[in-house]
């Protein structure tokens, strides 16, 4: 499975790094919600009345499942119509050498296609387990998902080997892990984390925003992670901002 061995190594600097590693301070910067820290990566209107902060990792089947099945929807009715910010957190779960190699390029290409790097990543997340399960390296895959976007083979050994990007990407997960995250993919919506879990006496699993269960129309809302959920959850949201939901 490797690709190279400062990706592999990479892995290993989480407990020695520190949180501060991550750089920038945590005020947002120019174009940020007051949601973001300024080294927060974004997309959508930094006005819009509901900011969605997601923890996710380009190596963990949940997150791939999220963004090709639930994610599209979200993009095309409120992050691109302007009615909702919408942020990515790295973090380094499912396989730690594949997350680090992911992000590691998409932290490589120009900024304004990070969200396709990462987006192309999620989309070929099962042909890189299945090439280093049946050819025992998913570096082939790598090189080709690199290379599709704009990136050399000299390019993509240099970025691999970058080790502050490395280190930048454990520290990003260390922070997450010290803000309470502890799985992906994990939401936070206007500063509010949000959990599926038992309400006392009920048998089925529902939403709740920092302890407070996701009350509409008078009925809890159901702890599922499709498309319909979280339009409905958003449009609740900017309900309760103001925003009348289209």
């Amino acid at each position: 499975m490797n690709l190279t061995r400062r990706v592999f190594s990479a892995a290993a600097l989480t407990a020695s790094l520190v949180l501060g590693a991550c750089g920038g301070g945590d005020a947002p910067g120019e174009g940020q919600s007051r949601y973001e820290r300024a080294s927060d990566r974004g997309m959508g209107n930094a006005d819009a009345a509901v900011t969605m902060i997601e923890y996710s990792s380009v190596a963990c089947p949940h997150c791939a499942a999220f963004h090709e099945e639930v994610f599209p929807t979200i993009e095309e009715n409120y992050i691109e119509t302007g009615r909702m910010r919408y942020v990515l957190r790295e973090m380094i779960t499912g396989s730690p050498q594949f997350a680090i190699a992911g992000f590691s390029l998409a932290h490589c290409v120009p900024e304004e296609r990070y969200f396709d790097m990462v987006d192309l990543l999620f989309q070929q997340q099962r042909a890189i387990f299945q090439a280093a399960q049946t050819q025992g390296s998913a570096r082939g895959q790598y090189l080709a998902i690199a290379r599709s976007m704009g990136l050399s083979e000299q390019d993509f050994i240099a970025c691999l080997n970058n080790e502050e990007i490395n280190q930048s990407i454990v520290a990003a997960h260390d922070r997450a892990i010290a803000d309470g995250v502890d799985g992906t993919p994990r939401f936070i919506f206007n500063g509010r984390m949000l959990e599926a879990r038992r309400a006392p006496g009920a048998t089925e699993y529902t939403y709740f925003l920092d302890g407070e269960q996701v009350m509409i129309d008078g009925e809890p809302l159901p702890g599922l992670a499709d498309a319909e959920t979280f339009t409905r959850l958003i449009d609740h949201l900017l309900a309760q901002a103001g925003e009348t939901a289209e």
